[in-house]
């Protein structure tokens, strides 16, 4: 069968795989439909991104169907659609055991840490798929995805009403003002590029927007907008040492800062206006089962839109020759799919 492979830095290739065997009992075999890229497939081309290795086939934000069940599965059945949940946990690992398989200390993320679904079919625990009958595959694809913003909205677990700044215009940061409209926040939104910030105000809905100057005017621009209060959330979807640095400064007297993009250099802040303001600071990495849920069902209400986000499509054959292409600003990408199979 055809996989796609990121042989060497900034190389694409089409080879030929063997086919997988019958799932074992509590797998599925799937065929792969459609894959969305993100960033981490963009910083993996590069090569910096520290935990992939080339050669090794991509692809993490899947829509898949079902060809066939191992002994033991009850959860799916041949010919559901599926979205799949990529994140490899030991359930007897520590975090595991508390409820938390999105951190787990042994987790490895298909197409990132392992061989990914960047290819016809593949095999893997039944308990990750879920189902979405009656969903389109590209949809089912964006589910991943959406769940990353899904699971930071859920984390700083905002209120209706309450002035929430998202901090970063991609993609990521898109996905977060989705569930924050949904929970009728305030949403502000942050970003050095104006052309971003008209996007997500046309288009996604935003309340308000904040261009960062050179002069750092942006802090009294959201002072004004917040009565002088700031925000009572801050999700920083940068992954930018500087932006998260300076993130604190938004923060609302006993909010919420939330860190959903991840960098590898250190982030530092004074501490006197974190303990001041009595902020609550955390993580958020991956999704849980239930964030994976909850966007299905939400997709199938129709409170998800998902038209505006796949602005790019390609196939396997045409990967190489497109993919660079995604890497220039000027081709205004959100989310690029691949056709993988009909």
């Amino acid at each position: 069968m055809k996989a796609i492979s990121f042989d060497a830095k900034e190389s694409i290739a089409v080879i030929d795989v063997d086919a997988p065997s019958s799932p074992c009992a509590g797998e599925a075999k799937v065929k792969v439909h459609r894959v969305g890229i993100c960033g981490t497939d963009t910083s993996a081309y590069l090569g910096k991104f520290p935990f992939f290795q080339f050669p090794r086939t991509p692809g993490h934000e899947l829509g898949v169907e079902v060809l066939e069940i191992g002994d033991g599965v009850s959860n799916v059945k041949v010919g559901d659609r599926c979205s799949v949940e990529p994140y490899m946990n030991n359930p007897d690992s520590y975090s595991s055991k508390r409820g938390r398989p999105n951190c787990c200390d042994d987790l490895q993320v298909i197409g990132v840490h392992t061989g990914g679904g960047m290819c016809e079919e593949f095999v893997l625990p039944a308990h990750k798929l879920h189902v979405g009958n009656g969903l389109k595959f590209e949809q089912l694809a964006l589910v991943e995805t959406l769940a990353i913003g899904c699971h930071a909205v859920n984390r700083a677990d905002p209120k209706e009403g309450e002035n929430v700044l998202v901090i970063g215009c991609g993609p990521i940061g898109l996905t977060v003002v989705e569930f924050l409209k949904i929970r009728g926040c305030r949403v502000i939104m942050m970003d050095m590029n104006q052309d971003r910030l008209d996007f997500a105000k046309s288009e996604m809905g935003v309340d308000a927007t904040v261009q960062v100057q050179k002069d750092g005017s942006e802090l009294q621009t959201l002072s004004d907008l917040t009565g002088g209060n700031f925000c009572e959330a801050v999700i920083d979807a940068t992954g930018n040492k500087f932006s998260m640095s300076r993130a604190l400064e938004f923060v609302a007297f006993a909010g919420k800062l939330v860190y959903v993009g991840v960098t590898a250099d250190n982030v530092e802040f004074p501490h006197p206006l974190m303990h001041r303001r009595e902020m609550t600071i955390m993580g958020s990495r991956n999704a849980l089962v239930e964030d994976f849920t909850q966007i299905i069902d939400l997709m199938k209400e129709g409170k998800i839109d998902t038209d505006a986000w796949i602005t790019h499509r390609t196939t396997m054959e045409k990967l190489a020759e497109d993919f660079p292409t995604y890497l220039d600003p000027a081709s205004k990408v959100l989310k690029a799919m691949v056709h993988i199979t009909e």
